[in-house]
């Protein structure tokens, strides 16, 4: 089991637990809320695997435990599925003692977060993912939030959890694409944080790493720990430094909002977007042109896509980055890397750059 501390001002902090058990949830909150009623928010399938265990543990720790479910999928983060909670929430009397735990991947843990950090004006609550991409990205970091039509995470809050409680069994039984998307966020890690990490993966692969429960640990908690140090820095992305989490992820929003999420998982967008950011470093002079085949490399030898399926409009992409939280007045602001384990925010981009660069991920 591998502890981590994520801290932020006023003396605020949370541990990020990796390698926990989920029927232990219970006893490990008892000390660290005072309030005993408990709303576990999941998706049917999530919860008909996992949500017997965690109420089990709970009750044997006194808490009064009710479950929540919602639909999952990027299509239900909307405020909708946040009112359907709202009253989940009342009809198990929650009060603002009460604790809300997400269990599930990063659609619940978004929704969820944005259900705990809004109702009686925030209460208290727990990331417990169940995919390893809700592991390495959307437990840590304390973003919550919803979609619009016109966008993704445009309505949202900065709500930290009291505990991310990681279970690696839960990933016995992910799909292999789900393998792949969280892998997408591990690579933006190496690209922007960790060239060591990036290396790490360019010499192993997704066989390996579902046969090595130990590599598996240290790749969550070495992706959660970089996280951790960037929002512990920049926790409301006041300085630009947690700005960098976001790599590739103007292109990655873009493409999964024009496409309505239908077409491609998170990661997969994100894979395609951390390309295109490796061109853009390309063009702004921050990435040299040799590492441009590297990161395709990296990128394919994990069975992901460089290039989107088929073509989609180009204005909507544009206008949609165009909206993207980085932009300032509609103008494009992109985070490039700067070499292999660092990155930036780069402002004013011509629009012929950007889609030069659309052009060359097929789009």
């Amino acid at each position: 089991m591998n502890r981590s501390v994520l801290k932020l001002s006023a003396g605020r902090s949370h541990d990020i637990i990796v390698g926990a058990r989920l029927e232990n949830l219970g006893r490990a909150l008892s000390h660290v809320v005072s309030g005993r009623r408990a709303l576990v928010v999941s998706a049917s399938p999530i919860a008909r695997r996992y949500a017997r265990t965690v109420l089990k543990g709970l009750r044997s720790a006194g808490f009064e435990t009710a479950l929540g479910l919602m639909p999952d999928g990027e299509s239900h983060k909307t405020m909708a599925v946040v009112q359907r909670l709202y009253r989940h929430a009342l009809s198990a009397q929650l009060d603002r003692r009460s604790i809300l735990i997400a269990l599930g991947g990063g659609v619940v843990g978004d929704v969820a977060g944005f259900v705990a950090a809004t109702y009686m004006r925030g209460i208290p609550f727990v990331q417990c993912p169940t995919t390893l991409l809700a592991m390495v990205d959307a437990s840590v970091g304390g973003k919550t939030g919803v979609d619009l039509p016109e966008g993704k995470n445009l309505v949202g809050a900065f709500w930290q959890p009291k505990l991310v409680w990681m279970d690696m069994f839960t990933l016995s039984t992910l799909p292999d694409r789900q393998w792949r998307t969280g892998i997408a966020e591990i690579i933006k890690y190496g690209m922007m944080a960790d060239r060591a990490l990036f290396e790490l993966l360019e010499n192993n692969d997704l066989a390996r790493l579902k046969k090595s429960p130990k590599f598996l640990e240290t790749l969550v908690a070495r992706s959660a720990a970089i996280k951790a140090r960037v929002v512990s820095k920049d926790e409301r992305e006041t300085t630009g430094l947690r700005a960098t989490l976001n790599l590739g992820h103007t292109f990655a929003h873009a493409i999964e909002t024009v496409s309505g999420y239908k077409t491609y998982t998170h990661g997969e967008a994100v894979a395609i977007g951390l390309c295109a950011a490796a061109r853009l470093g390309v063009c702004v002079g921050t990435f040299p042109l040799s590492g441009v085949p590297r990161v395709d490399a990296l990128v394919t030898r994990w069975g992901l896509s460089t290039r989107v399926k088929r073509a989609l409009s180009r204005p909507k992409i544009l206008a949609a980055m165009a909206r993207d939280k980085k932009s300032v007045n509609g103008g494009f602001r992109f985070v490039v890397p700067v070499g292999i384990g660092r990155a930036k925010v780069v402002a004013h981009v011509p629009p012929d750059i950007v889609v030069r660069i659309l052009k060359e991920i097929g789009l």
